[in-house]
Formats: C-alpha cells, structure tokens, sequence
C-alpha cells in the first residue's frame, strides 16, 4: 500500500505539473496574441486620427495663395479638429487659426510644429500635451510658395483622449478574456492531464485491487494448507490421506492467482474474455461440492441453464457467493440456478442493511467485518459478461444474492 501510495502521490504530482505547463504555454501564446491585437488597435487608432488630421491639412493646403497667404472662408474653420497655418518667418504672412478651438494648446506649438515640418521637408505627426493635460495628436505639412520655397506649414491638432479612451476600453477588455481564457485552460489542462493519466491511474488502482483480492481468496487455503501440512508433519501415518487435499489446495490457489491475473489482464484491455457455452447448473454443483461448508447445511436446486461466460471468472464468482453466504448463515444456504441464467444464493442470516447495500460490492467498503472483495469481484464478473448482481433481502429473514447472466446464443429463442 506504501508502493501504491507513493506512486499515486508522484502521479497527482505529475498531473500538477502537466497542468502548469498545459496553461503555461497556452497562456503565453495568449498573450503574444493579445499583446499583437492591443498593438494593432493602438496603431489602427493613430491611422484613424492621422487620417482625419491629413484631411484637414490637404483641404487647406489646396486654399492656400500663391504667397503663402490662407484667407478662405472654408467650413472647416467651424469644425473639430483645429488647424493653423503657421509661416516660418512672421513677415511673410500673419499666422492663421481656425475659428474653432477644439483643444488648448501653447502658441509656441504649432510654430515649432512647422518649424519642424519645414526643416525636413516633410510632413510630422505625433503625440503632445495639451496645457490642460490632455493627450492630443498633432500633424505639421510643409508648404511651398512658386519659387520652390518652403516658407510654412499646415498644422493640425486633434483630441486624442476620445481615442485614448476607447483603445483603454479595449485593453480591457482583452486583459479580462485573457484572464478568464487563461483559467479555462488551466482547468482544460486539469481535465486533460487526468485523462491522459487514467489508464496509468487505472493500473495502479487494478494492481492494488488484485494485490487485495489475491490476498482474501488465498487467506482461508493458506490456512488450511498449513493445517495439512503441521498435521502430516506430526502424523507421518496420515500423509497418504492429506497429500491428495494439499495437492487439490495448491490447484485452488493456482486458480485463484491465475484467475486475479486474468481480470487484472482484461480491466486493463490487454486481453479478452475467454468466453464459451457453460452449463451453469453443472458448474454450481461442482462448487457447491468444493467450497466447504464448515457445518452449514447447503441445498442446491438447479434447472438446465446455459450461459455465455468465462469458466475461470465465473468459477471465481460463484465461489465467493458462496463463501460469503457460509460466512453469515446461521444454520444452512440454499442455491438456486434457474433456467433464465440467474443463480440465487440465500442465507440464513441477520439480512443486510439497506443503508450500506449500494457500497457493499465496494472494495474495502462493505462492512460486516468482510473487506468486500469477493463481492466486488463478483460484481465485477457480473458487468464483464454484461449480467448484474443484485442483493436484497428474504421475506423470512436472511440475504439474498442474485447473479443474472445471459443465457447462450445457442439457446435462446428465436
């Protein structure tokens, strides 16, 4: 159980781990994603603003005169964004502004805007700050007069806060999907790992399940193989009588491992039933003469029945139906196996309780002082062959335990 116990720690471990790196790597490439996307919005939101600055730049600069001089009453002058025609050298011309002050801004601005924009020859966007604050996007174009000289420049100046504002929105927006992505795939990658890692938990669970159940059917041959083999050892005389027992008891326990390996083999899907046509009323008969009875009284009544099913397994189950009902009977068992595929193992006993019926084909869970291995393994035997088993109690007192197969192809109706 320690073996079991530490490898169940390691796999629990392993799957924390597949999880971290499951939404890890997920999660960065989420985020280069959103980072990609944020960037993009940032950069489509500066085109929307330049485009709209340029329209105003290009419309005015089409108004300007020939000497540099803008005096158009154009409806622009009334509307948002703002614009100026700035001269590089004041004598020139006189400094033009619009009519509409959509943002505030220092008067050196758009001089030194200009004074840029004439400098490279070329038109100069970015960002400044408002003398309230306030983020703005600015656009200096130069212009020209006949002679080839650059003697001005249009400058442009749009709020930028409305812009800010809605990209801020959308930041947000990404961070929190991104948040809440990020804890679906963490959770994804919890479920995902569990469910590449369940064969491997499957196995470990099937061998401490076979470990328990070869443990409680080899209990009681053990012990009497023992009995046998101190009672030759004292009784030299006796040892023709109890070799053959010794060697029947050595068979059984063969079978019982046999049989454990087998399931163990089949859960894991390593290999398949061996299933073939039975007659369960002769197998029930051949059981009920090998389990001993340990002074209960057992009656078998039986109908011709016969089943599709495993021998070995079946054997198995049929076994620990009735041990189990020697066990609790007070004085006697009585085993039926009717024509429909179902064998009924009643006893005697004190019945069982309906509060722990669902948990007592449970392993280690079935109370009434037995591990409930046996039961669970014919429980077990029942889906395999796709039966069932059921447990309910007599209307005198006493368990009643129903095994229910099916009947062979070969014999059922057409």
């Amino acid at each position: 159980m320690g073996l079991i116990g530490s490898s169940s720690d390691r796999l629990r471990g392993l799957r924390r781990v597949l999880t971290v790196l499951f939404t890890a790597m997920n999660a960065l490439g989420l985020v280069v994603f959103a980072w990609l996307l944020i960037d993009a919005d940032a950069a489509d939101g500066r085109q929307r603003l330049d485009a709209e600055l340029s329209r105003i730049s290009s419309t005015i600069l089409r108004l300007i005169e020939a000497d540099g001089r803008y005096e158009a009453n154009d409806p622009l002058n009334d509307r948002c964004p703002q614009f100026a025609v700035v001269p590089v050298e004041p004598m020139r011309f006189a400094q033009y502004t619009s009519k509409r002050p959509c943002v505030a801004v220092d008067e050196s601005l758009p001089r030194a805007l200009a004074a840029e924009a004439v400098g490279k020859r070329a038109p100069v966007a970015g960002y400044r700050k408002a003398l309230d604050g306030k983020e703005i996007r600015v656009m200096a174009e130069p212009f020209r007069v006949r002679t080839g000289e650059y003697v001005g420049a249009v400058v442009a100046l749009a709020d930028a806060e409305p812009e800010a504002s809605r990209h801020n929105r959308m930041l947000l927006q990404v961070s929190g999907g991104c948040a809440v992505l990020i804890g679906g795939l963490g959770l994804a990658g919890h479920v995902l790992a569990g469910r590449a890692m369940r064969p491997a938990t499957s196995a470990l669970r099937e061998q401490e399940l076979m470990l328990g159940e070869v443990a409680h059917d080899l209990r009681a041959p053990v012990a009497k193989l023992r009995v046998l083999a101190e009672t030759a050892q004292r009784h030299p005389d006796l040892r023709p009588e109890l070799l053959p027992r010794a060697v029947k008891l050595a068979s059984e326990m063969g079978g019982i491992i046999d049989g454990s390996l087998l399931r163990a083999r089949v859960a894991s899907g390593a290999e398949k039933l061996a299933v073939e046509p039975v007659w369960l009323d002769q197998l029930v008969e051949g059981m009920v003469e090998d389990t001993p009875a340990d002074g209960k009284a057992v009656t078998v009544t039986t109908q011709a029945a016969k089943v599709d099913a495993d021998p070995v397994l079946l054997r198995r189950a049929i076994r620990n139906l009735l041990v189990n009902a020697i066990r609790h009977a007070e004085s006697g068992v009585r085993v039926s196996v009717l024509a429909d595929g179902r064998v009924l193992v009643a006893d005697d006993g004190p019945g069982v309780d309906p509060e722990i019926t669902a948990k007592m084909f449970e392993p280690f869970a079935s109370g009434g002082g037995s591990s409930g291995l046996g039961l669970g393994i014919v429980r077990w035997v029942a889906l395999a062959h796709g039966g069932t088993l059921r447990v309910f109690n007599a209307e005198d007192g006493g368990a009643i335990f129903e095994l229910a197969l099916n009947v062979s192809r070969m014999d059922r109706p057409s």
